[in-house]
């Protein structure tokens, strides 16, 4: 199965782009030599190959950019998240904080809270080795992902309960 990923802001991309779901790995071919393609999560971090466009934008820009409000932008910055260059009364956000929402909204995505999103921040912005960063974002990942099966499970036996009252009340009606 294929899911559209885009590297922009974790979300629908161009019809070019494709991550192959069943492999952690993507593989793409081009002149018939398979060439594997590591696909980076946005909640990692900027890879250290990742050319980043140092253009302060806009608030509207960053904005536009990640498809959130201004006042979610006003929001991770006075919760901290974000830190834009104030000159007067406009914003503008560096390479660090596009780098940074990308992390933020991937992050809110699978449901961390603001509190693990900020250890996350600091983890992937942290002197330490690549690979020891990517296995404590796995291990962060994989706990998140045991709370997801136990509130889906909780829901399932909730949408049971409900069909069953709506029986019960489909006999009672008639």
């Amino acid at each position: 199965m294929n899911r559209r990923w885009d590297r922009r802001v974790g979300s629908a991309a161009r019809p070019s782009q494709t991550w192959n779901k069943k492999d952690k790995i993507g593989l793409k071919s081009m002149n018939n030599v398979a060439t594997k393609m590591v696909v980076v999560p946005d909640i990692a971090g900027p890879g250290q190959e990742v050319m980043l466009d140092d253009r302060a934008l806009a608030i509207s820009e960053m904005s536009e950019r990640f498809d959130v409000t201004l006042r979610t932008l006003r929001f991770y910055e006075e919760k901290g998240l974000l830190n834009p260059v104030r000159k007067g009364a406009r914003r503008f956000y560096g390479p660090r904080d596009v780098s940074r929402m990308r992390v933020i909204l991937q992050a809110k995505k699978i449901g961390l809270t603001l509190a693990e999103i900020r250890r996350v921040i600091k983890l992937v912005e942290g002197n330490g080795k690549r690979e020891d960063q990517f296995k404590e974002l796995q291990e962060i990942c994989l706990a998140q992902q045991e709370i997801l099966v136990e509130q889906k499970q909780m829901l399932d036996e909730q949408i049971a309960e409900v069909g069953q009252i709506l029986t019960a009340f489909d006999e009672l009606i008639g």
